[in-house]
């Protein structure tokens, strides 16, 4: 059995039930055209840094993103993100897995909104911090999955290990964006997120 080829197939069709969920919950257009231009900005973001070795924004982007809009907003925004800036640098049988890892990294920063409500500079960076390593761990699964025949213990330790310091530039670079410009993008964000819910109350009220 081909466990990487059926692990493509199984996101996929996860990514598109959770996807036809969210329409059905028919959420305004503001937050869809939200939706749309943070990802683009997430994933457009990732394209200039291509040459650096694993250091992007969009990690940063798509967690500020859960945290200020919530867990299903930060999932989608992830999930986006990966289909925009791999439209740049190539589609692939990673992508679902990408968009899997960046989708939970937006989602988990919307749960962490729940547990903290303004945490430090330093918490959120370190947050970020965390989810480099973790985006790294979903992505080295892939790669053992697909390009690793041997599935044995022995062999899974020996990809994660080959991918640390690839996976630490990662961390870093989240950690450098989420502490120089993690607060002003909340509160912008915030900012947006008040418009809206603001409009729809006069709307209703209409």
């Amino acid at each position: 059995m081909d466990y990487g080829v059926l692990s493509v197939v199984v996101l996929v069709a996860s990514f598109a039930f959770v996807f036809i969920s969210y329409e059905r919950r028919k959420g305004s257009v503001k937050e869809i055209a939200l939706i749309a231009s943070l990802s683009a900005l997430a994933g457009v973001s990732r394209v200039p840094f291509a040459a650096l070795p694993n250091i992007q924004p969009t990690t940063f982007l798509v967690i500020i993103s859960g945290y200020v809009f919530g867990p299903s907003f930060g999932f989608m925004v992830g999930a986006i993100a990966t289909l925009v800036s791999n439209s740049f640098l190539g589609q692939g049988p990673w992508t679902p897995w990408q968009m899997l890892a960046w989708g939970l990294a937006g989602l988990s920063a919307g749960l962490l909104r729940k547990i903290l409500k303004k945490p430090s500079r330093l918490y959120l960076s370190i947050f970020a911090f965390i989810w480099g390593f973790l985006f790294g761990w979903i992505m080295n699964i892939w790669h053992w999955l697909f390009f690793v025949h041997d599935h044995t213990i022995k062999s899974f330790m020996f990809t994660y290990s080959r991918a640390f310091y690839f996976d630490l530039m990662h961390s870093i670079g989240n950690f450098a964006f989420t502490y120089l410009l993690g607060k002003d993008f909340i509160n912008i964000l915030s900012r947006f997120k008040d418009r809206i819910s603001y409009s729809e109350i006069v709307v209703k009220q209409k």
